[in-house]
């Protein structure tokens, strides 16, 4: 299948995406309104709830609009590479934890994005008031998987 005919058929079966599709994909979160879907042996992930897509999709404009400087990008509306979109999605959601559970260390896998993210706005009262420059710390620290060509340099 090619590429275009690809996006063409996963917009018309994921009506409603999942923002942390990547985060998920890549076995680093999991979230309870997940529903994964396969196309081609491609695989992809639909939310299961309106109300939670928009607060994840509010969630992560939050992130990225904080984490411009850690980035190192002035643009934020453009699509961002897959490295950068990966520390936004994981690293912020573990800053997230990690504010909400301040006497554990950072969590390397995130159970459940809804929950994270419903615990988060019932402690702080809303996504605004995220204590942002402790989670901009872990999407600063997060660092994908390494290519194969870079793990044997020091």
């Amino acid at each position: 299948m090619d590429s275009e005919a690809f996006r063409d058929t996963y917009r018309a079966i994921n009506e409603r995406f999942c923002p942390y599709e990547k985060a998920i994909l890549t076995n680093q979160c999991a979230c309870s309104l997940a529903r994964k879907f396969c196309i081609a042996e491609r695989e992809g992930v639909q939310c299961a709830s309106d109300a939670a897509q928009t607060d994840c999709l509010e969630l992560l404009e939050r992130l990225r609009q904080q984490a411009r400087f850690a980035l190192k990008s002035i643009d934020t509306r453009g699509a961002l590479p897959h490295a950068k979109a990966m520390r936004i999605q994981v690293g912020g959601l573990r800053g997230i934890q990690t504010v909400l559970t301040p006497d554990e260390p950072a969590p390397m896998f995130i159970a459940d994005i809804r929950a994270t993210i419903e615990t988060a706005v019932a402690v702080f009262g809303s996504l605004e008031r995220l204590p942002f420059d402790v989670i901009m710390q872990q999407i600063a620290a997060y660092q994908g998987r390494q290519r194969l060509s870079d793990r044997g340099k020091q």
